[in-house]
């Protein structure tokens, strides 16, 4: 999931750099948030550059692994990664709606902003699920401490 989201950071560095977002496209400054995103999502993916589409298209797979993270984690009911894999699920589908949404209806950089800040936010959930997962015992080590 980290090097997901930090390919998924990096296509969003040159989306931001290179691609401008036309003010007029399907679903751009709708009265209807849900139905404009939407229109504007299949925009993106479908008639948008290249790397836009990919960062749109990496953005849907990284909500769909967010929620598999938390099926996981209720899996093998440790409250703390649970919370850290829902929190992380969270800010996830918070960024998508800044960005994936927000952003592309209303070209807003303050969209962007909350968007970058949330994924930062989604980062440290995940480390804190790796940091907390327990040290993997290879035969290699085991050997080392016989001696």
């Amino acid at each position: 999931m980290l090097a997901v989201l930090l390919s998924q950071f990096a296509l969003g560095i040159a989306v931001n750099l290179y691609v401008s977002i036309p003010a007029h496209h399907p679903g751009a400054r709708s009265n209807d948030y849900i139905a404009g995103s939407w229109q504007s999502l299949v925009w993106a993916l479908h008639h948008a550059p290249a790397v836009l589409a990919a960062h749109t298209a990496l953005g849907l797979l990284i909500v769909l692994t967010a929620a598999g993270l938390v099926l996981q984690t209720l899996r093998l009911r440790r409250r703390s990664r649970v919370a850290a894999a829902t929190l992380g699920a969270a800010f996830v589908i918070g960024a998508g709606f800044n960005g994936g949404a927000s952003f592309l209806d209303y070209n807003k950089t303050t969209n962007s902003l909350i968007m970058a800040l949330l994924f930062a936010l989604a980062m440290l959930c995940y480390l804190a699920i790796i940091y907390e997962l327990p040290a993997v015992r290879t035969p290699h080590s085991q050997h080392r401490r016989r001696r």
